[in-house]
């Protein structure tokens, strides 16, 4: 592919090519779409929500699965401290959800009867499990941002106490140790190479693929590290080999071409407030008061990208303090997902 026959090279938005779906909704951080025009949107309420192709919404809050609630402390995971972020669909339809307020992954069917699926590793604690990904064999691949257990002391440089697990028939175990802050991660379209957001690294990390899900020969892909408030967040393939990837304090969507160029897609962010943050952040003090002054009014704290509509071309952004969702048409389609074409 000639980087000259990118679709994307040229191709800029503005908040004017912005238009907006759903409304009150609370922490859109991660969002689903399948062939239907449905969205599956985590929601901080303890859940998802629902939107449907005609725009009507429905939450779906989880509830503990009777048949598993052995014990009280099950029905209390699912009422108290529960934060969902990244999603992803079971072959079956069910939601797997990477709970950033239970530290644990679950599993929730469309009425909300959850359950948990993982909630240690190696005898001791998952942490803070940030977003999974399951591939064409069933896989699943789960990111922990940080070991630590009050996660803002993690928003340093330095700290790469992060990874990346995989569950598969042999059971959970880690593949990828040494990371920092890892968020989002995708697998390219022969799922040959994984693609790792690293948060506080401010770079995209990939590892090639064993056939046994082994992780091997970690680079950097693209800059070694994205400037000023470039902190990565969430990341998506399009059908061209761009992945697009958010940078959430930036407030910036780029996209990385094949050959690892920086394109920028929308920027609309607060360069005095981003300066401010990064000064803080070097001096290793940046605290809650830094970081949510750089929110923009649109797309506040761009989080992640979704591709859907029947042909994929519609480009759905999920924030962190958006109560609707903000969309605009793509020049390329998005990479089809593993589910996209199960149901």
């Amino acid at each position: 592919m000639a980087g000259s026959d990118n679709p994307l090279r040229g191709f800029r938005i503005g908040r004017q090519d912005l238009r907006f779906v759903g409304e009150g909704l609370q922490r859109p951080e991660c969002i689903l779409a399948e062939r239907d025009g449905s969205l599956w949107v985590a929601d901080a309420r303890g859940g998802v929500m629902r939107i449907g192709p005609d725009g009507a919404q429905t939450l779906i809050a989880q509830t503990a699965d009777p048949h598993f609630a052995s014990t009280a402390d099950l029905a209390r995971r699912f009422t108290q401290g529960t934060l969902p972020n990244g999603l992803a669909f079971a072959r079956n339809g069910d939601i797997l959800i990477a709970n950033f307020g239970t530290d644990r992954l679950e599993v929730m069917t469309r009425d909300g009867r959850s359950r948990t699926l993982h909630d240690s590793i190696d005898g001791r604690p998952i942490g803070k499990v940030n977003f999974v990904l399951r591939d064409s064999r069933d896989r699943l691949w789960i990111t922990v941002s940080t070991r630590i257990v009050n996660w803002m002391e993690a928003v340093r440089p330095g700290l790469a106490d992060g990874y990346i697990a995989l569950a598969d028939e042999k059971g959970l175990r880690i593949v990828a140790d040494g990371l920092r802050f890892t968020n989002e991660v995708r697998l390219d379209a022969r799922e040959e190479w994984l693609y790792a957001v690293e948060t506080c690294g401010r770079c995209i990390t990939r590892f090639r693929v064993g056939a046994d899900g082994a992780l091997s020969g970690r680079e950097i892909f693209g800059p070694a590290d994205f400037g000023p408030g470039g902190f990565p967040d969430g990341c998506a393939f399009d059908a061209f080999g761009n992945l697009w990837v958010t940078l959430i304090m930036a407030e910036r969507l780029i996209a990385l071409t094949p050959e690892g160029e920086v394109l920028t897609i929308f920027d609309d962010g607060r360069p005095e407030a981003i300066a401010a943050l990064e000064a803080a952040y070097q001096a290793g003090n940046a605290g809650p008061e830094h970081m949510m002054a750089t929110r923009s009014e649109v797309a506040p704290w761009m989080a992640s990208i979704t591709f859907g509509g029947t042909d994929l071309r519609t480009a759905y952004i999920g924030t962190l303090f958006g109560e609707r969702i903000p969309f605009f048409t793509s020049p390329v389609p998005g990479l089809p997902m593993v589910h996209w074409n199960e149901r």
